[in-house]
């Protein structure tokens, strides 16, 4: 077993390139597309490049249950809800301090808080079945609706971007169908390597999904976040950040518990998603306090990431 630890380790490190080049073109293709047709660049943040950055999770833990357990994709999904608020918007706002907008404070945020919340209640009793996964799906398509009432009620002004209103490329759709056949190929690699290389070092099938997979599968979301600050539009940082968790749940989660009920340890019950419930609240109170994540408070997301990693690791 420890002989096939070179090609898990090959194989890992080509899923993450190409998990990461799929989803910068994803995101390039999509963010394009959204503000061609005259989206805001908060809006386009939660939705469109939100999905966009999701896409690597869904991949992952749509292969990861079919292939392996899915215990991997509950994993994944749960472990990239927290690297993202602790390592991406950590990092993030440790590189430039994020301005929080209304419209994601008010319309996003409370569906952020909300999924997180059903999540826990719907797998309190240890599974989260077909029906569980129906009502995710559910809660997701109400999600769409209500943002596309306010994108037709409040539309963006032009002064949001320039090209904004100019239509669709055939360069962007193209960008966007080749971003997912990156990702395609990405998830794949990235489930074989990296269940291949734990599994050989003795660790479980959850522990593999919650570090390595979900470190893996928030590259996206940290390269997409990390950019934006950079360029300060934190707009993107932040409204990408609270999509992805609202979609890591409701669409991640509900489309692979359609497929295959999900098996919620009693550990996890104990440890990962109290964890997430924490982690979400925090952020919360961070961005209401003053509307910003000022450096000290991502020194405190990224210290409270550390912390969650120490704790996973068996003593």
């Amino acid at each position: 077993m420890l002989s096939g630890i070179p090609l898990y380790l090959a194989l890992l490190a080509a899923g993450v390139v190409a998990l990461y080049g799929g989803a910068e073109l994803l995101v390039a293709g999509a963010g394009r597309l959204a503000l061609g047709i005259g989206l805001r660049a908060a809006t386009v943040g939660v939705t469109v490049v939100a999905f966009a950055t999701t896409a690597p999770e869904l991949f992952v833990s749509t292969i990861g249950a079919l292939n392996v357990s899915t215990d991997i994709g509950l994993g994944a999904v749960i472990g990239s809800n927290i690297a993202n608020i602790g390592l991406v918007l950590g990092i993030s706002a440790l590189i430039k301090p994020l301005q929080v907008s209304s419209i994601v404070m008010h319309r996003h945020v409370p569906f952020m808080v909300f999924a997180a919340i059903l999540l826990v209640a719907l797998g309190a009793n240890g599974t989260i079945g077909r029906l569980e996964g129906a009502v995710f799906l559910l809660v997701l398509a109400g999600f769409t609706g209500y943002l596309l009432y306010y994108v037709n009620a409040d539309p963006a002004p032009m002064m949001d971007d320039p090209d904004a209103g100019d239509g669709i490329s055939p360069r962007d759709v193209a960008l966007v169908v080749g971003g997912l056949i990156a990702l395609v190929a990405g998830s794949r690699w990235l489930v074989s390597g990296g269940t291949g290389l734990l599994s050989a070092l003795g660790f479980s099938d959850l522990f593999i999904g919650l570090t390595v997979l979900a470190l893996g599968t928030s590259l996206p979301e940290l390269a997409a976040s990390v950019v934006s600050a950079v360029r300060g539009e934190t707009a993107f940082s932040i409204g990408n950040v609270v999509g992805s968790n609202i979609y890591n749940i409701l669409a991640v989660l509900g489309i692979v518990a359609l497929i295959t009920p999900i098996e919620i340890a009693s550990s996890t019950l104990r440890l990962e998603l109290p964890f997430l419930i924490v982690f979400t609240v925090l952020l919360v109170a961070m961005m209401g306090y003053g509307r910003r994540l000022t450096r000290l408070d991502g020194a405190a997301l990224v210290v409270g990431y550390g912390a969650f990693i120490y704790l996973l690791f068996p003593s």
